[in-house]
């Protein structure tokens, strides 16, 4: 599926109905509907009116759109706001996202007053602290309490406290808030982040947001209501903190709020432990909690990408409906496997991932190879629905190649290449479809180590998520993966509540554990599982209470499991490999050029399914070593659902050309009949490298005696489209006769080195089609080329005598847009304020467009 940016919203309804009609075209299965942003003014002669957000012509467009998508098929998800995060007009500053807000005035040496902190709207002073020392250098463990009290009445806004010799600070604690603003809100959207901690502003939320949306949607509810990642920068504080860290804690935070802040002293980072999962635990009840209860109310689930600020944790996704991640960083920490693992631990099925943000920046020069390749990567952690990064709507007569939105690839109809599009989403289709039978099969687990990251957070930057990347480094996920395993996370809540389900647990660097978390690692192992330690056993209490007799709790459990042979403690990440070799057969090991190939393997009673992708942009011949073995290997092609039968000893040859992926099964059934293809070479049947005739849309025609660029001709250089090439081949009967043949376009070419551009991923491989292609043979067509390797199987279509072979082949709109002047955004800037900026303009120019390589036909024998 993917996400359908209405700009403005400016939608029209006929609009509406061709965008779906054209998604359905493309193989895509729903939409994510999300107003953003404006891209232009009011233009009454264009038909271009901005309207409201929430307004009833937005509802009765929300409403028309779902009626449209459900009659053709698709899907429809509805996110339950404007941009992110949730927030709105209606975020009154007593419900906007609360922080903690530290204010240090200093006092000369004598002074006995001084200026009371400025407490404005939406702030309550908590206390203060007086003692030695300056703003820039004070002891926070030495501060006392101290009541500031008005001086008199005629000085207002001064607080009087005794004097001192020396000079002091007064550090004051208010409650406060972030300040921060919808991100990218449509009109009438604009307005606070509302407060995640307090269920009081979710309640006004789902009351003024989400219900007015749900009934637009009628007898037919969104199949999911969706929230974006956690994004409330700053947040860690809400109106009853103080009351709910009593309650769970069991102590006042009060007097420790200097040592929290500041964190200095023995006990900081255990007072920090406890202050932030506080915070996690009101974020799962007063926002996830209630949002996912309402959503089932309303016949709907929860969407959720479930990491950031606050501070969420990887057991916070059992409380939503469906997982989704983000980031497609498959051999370091990423937000996609936290998604996947908590669906895999706590039973959802299905799990998504917002998939080709930023892609090959800028907008416009994504490619379906660079989604593929992305795309191989979600796969590999376990992904099993893509929610495209995106569709922007875009109004009848604007230029083309249309809208784009800010950090995002075009996968939409004004792309040229939509021509394969429906080629692509096949791939993706049967992949996803492939990747939701039986069950995971992951064989490492890794311990997030939730309490140590809580206990090292400091104010306004309180999320798991990112500070898990100090923990799951790189180099230990690459142990795991390099050794012939993948791996799920999981954290301390889930091991008291499910227990371990994995061969083998890593202990990454954790020192901060539960004895009751240790006590179900001791059952983990006297019932066969194995540990391996990086660093030390865990040695102390999580938090500050009771902390000495915990701690040696902690630490005479540890102790115990240490002694036993399933536990080994390594030094470092890098020696964890070994040690996996030592104790778990691996699931799949790779010969050779480990770091290139991924594998994901499900699970079924009577077969196992290895989806295994080349992620580099080299073939990549080697072996590997299988795990499971069954009475049959079939490979099976991921594009076009053609199997082959495998040869597995138990090892398996993978001759997998740049960025190729190909699908194993595994099963207790009787071998197909379909034979392994051959793997002799081939020979030349014909060269086909010259003497194409080219034809643009609007007629024109020329000679090509060589395969050059579009781009070379100066009246093409910003020609976006499709263009035709067409060429005669003469074949005798003789030479068609029990042959398999092939039309190859050429070999890519690898890009040596990563090109200095901004975040976002690409494939590092030049393509002989730029960019894609669809291949007729006298008249039918017979596939589409887009991805390595570059070929089209022709067997059935040639015939003896002359054969016309057509290659329709599209480029990027880019070219189209560098041929233009960049948009002039002042005044809808000045009208609307700035809510974007278009990303890495300085990039848009023409890219090498049509055929390039040597293309060939090729012939082998058939067995």
């Amino acid at each position: 599926m993917v996400r359908w940016w209405w700009f403005g919203p400016a939608v029209v309804k006929p609009q509406l109905e061709r965008e779906l009609q054209a998604m359905k075209a493309g193989g895509f299965g729903g939409v994510e509907i999300q107003p953003v942003y404006p891209m232009e003014l009011d233009d009454p002669a264009r038909g271009i009116r901005n309207t409201p957000y929430l307004s009833s012509e937005f509802l009765d467009n929300v409403s028309y759109a779902n009626r449209t998508a459900r009659s053709l098929g698709l899907r429809v998800d509805m996110t339950l706001a404007s941009g992110w995060p949730y927030g709105g007009p209606h975020v009154a500053i007593t419900e906007a996202a609360s922080r903690l807000r530290v204010h240090v005035a200093e006092l000369p040496a004598g002074a006995a007053s001084v200026a009371l902190p400025a407490i404005m709207s939406g702030e309550k002073l908590i206390a203060s602290f007086v003692g030695a020392g300056t703003a820039k250098a004070y002891d926070a463990t030495a501060l006392k309490r101290t009541e500031l009290g008005a001086l008199t009445a005629t000085t207002p806004g001064r607080g009087a406290l005794a004097a001192s010799k020396e000079p002091r600070v007064v550090v004051s604690y208010i409650a406060s808030r972030t300040g921060q603003q919808v991100k990218r809100a449509a009109l009438g959207a604009e307005g606070f982040v509302l407060d995640h901690l307090s269920r009081k502003a979710i309640d006004h939320h789902l009351d003024v947001v989400a219900t007015p949306l749900l009934k637009a949607f009628g007898d037919q509810p969104p199949t999911a209501v969706f929230s974006d990642s956690l994004e409330v920068y700053n947040t860690d504080w809400t109106d009853d903190f103080l009351q709910q860290f009593q309650r769970r804690r069991g102590y006042d935070l009060t007097p420790y709020l200097p040592l929290v802040t500041s964190g200095q002293g023995a006990d900081a980072p255990a007072l920090r432990r406890d202050w932030v999962l506080t915070q996690t635990e009101l974020v799962n009840e007063r926002y996830l909690t209630p949002v996912n209860d309402w959503a089932v109310r309303h016949k709907t689930q929860f969407r959720s990408q479930t990491y950031g600020e606050p501070a969420v944790s990887l057991s916070s996704y059992r409380l939503v409906g469906l997982p989704e991640g983000e980031g497609p960083q498959f051999r370091e920490f990423s937000f996609t496997r936290l998604a996947t693992s908590a669906g895999h631990l706590y039973q959802r099925p299905v799990i998504s991932a917002e998939t080709w943000t930023w892609l090959h920046s800028p907008a416009f020069a994504a490619t379906p190879l660079d989604m593929k390749v992305e795309a191989d990567r979600m796969l590999l952690q376990g992904v099993n629905l893509f929610v495209g990064h995106g569709w922007p709507y875009t109004p009848p007569g604007v230029t083309e190649p249309g809208y784009s939105f800010y950090a995002a690839a075009v996968f939409n109809n004004h792309q040229p290449w939509w021509n394969v599009m429906p080629d692509v989403n096949a791939y993706l289709t049967r992949t996803s479809y492939l990747m939701r039978q039986g069950q995971p099969a992951n064989t490492v687990a890794v311990l997030l180590p939730n309490d140590d990251a809580y206990a090292a957070m400091t104010p306004g930057k309180v999320s798991l998520s990112e500070h898990m990347k100090h923990y799951v480094t790189p180099e230990l996920t690459t142990q795991i993966l390099d050794a012939g395993h993948n791996l799920d996370y999981v954290d301390a809540e889930s091991v008291l509540s499910l227990g371990v389900n994995h061969p083998v647990l890593v202990l990454p660097h954790v020192t901060r554990l539960w004895p009751e978390v240790l006590a179900r690692l001791d059952e983990y192992v006297r019932q066969g599982g194995k540990i391996i330690a990086v660093g030390a056993l865990p040695s102390k209490a999580p938090g500050y209470r009771d902390a000495v007799r915990i701690t040696a709790q902690v630490q005479a459990a540890s102790k115990a499991l240490s002694a036993k042979p399933a536990v080994t403690v390594v030094a470092d990440d890098g020696d964890v490999g070994a040690v996996l070799g030592r104790v778990l057969t691996p699931d799949f090991k790779v010969a050779s050029n480990a770091a290139d190939i991924g594998f994901v393997r499900r699970k079924l009673a009577d077969a196992d399914i290895y989806f295994i992708a080349n992620t580099s942009n080299k073939p990549v011949r080697t072996t590997a070593t299988l795990g499971q073995l069954r009475k049959s290997a079939a490979w099976w092609n991921p594009h076009d659902g053609k199997t082959s039968t495998a040869a597995v000893s138990p090892s398996v040859t993978l001759d997998l050309a740049p960025y190729e992926s190909r699908v194993l099964m595994l099963s207790d059934a009787p071998a197909g009949t379909v034979s392994q293809p051959a793997q002799v070479a081939p020979t030349v049947l014909a060269d086909l490298a010259r003497d194409w005739q080219l034809r643009y849309p609007d007629g024109a025609a020329q000679a090509m005696p060589q395969l050059r660029s579009w781009t070379d001709d100066p009246a093409r250089r910003y020609f976006s489209g499709i263009a035709s090439y067409t060429r005669d081949v003469t074949l005798t009967a003789a030479q068609l006769n029990n042959a398999a043949v092939t039309l190859d376009f050429g070999q890519g070419t690898p890009l040596e080195a990563v090109p200095k551009v901004p975040a976002g991923m690409r494939a590092m491989l030049e393509s002989p089609v730029r960019e894609a292609a669809e291949v007729f043979v006298n008249g039918k067509r017979a596939g589409s080329v887009w991805r390595p390797p570059y070929t089209v199987d022709v067997t059935g279509a040639l015939t003896p005598g002359v054969n016309r072979i057509e290659v329709k082949v599209a480029n990027l709109a880019l070219n189209a847009l560098a041929g233009q002047e960049r948009p002039d955004y002042r005044l809808l800037s000045g009208r609307y304020t700035q809510r974007f900026v278009p990303q890495d303009t300085q990039l848009i120019t023409p890219q090498p467009s049509g055929m390039l390589g040597a293309v060939r036909l090729l012939t082998q024998p058939e067995k």
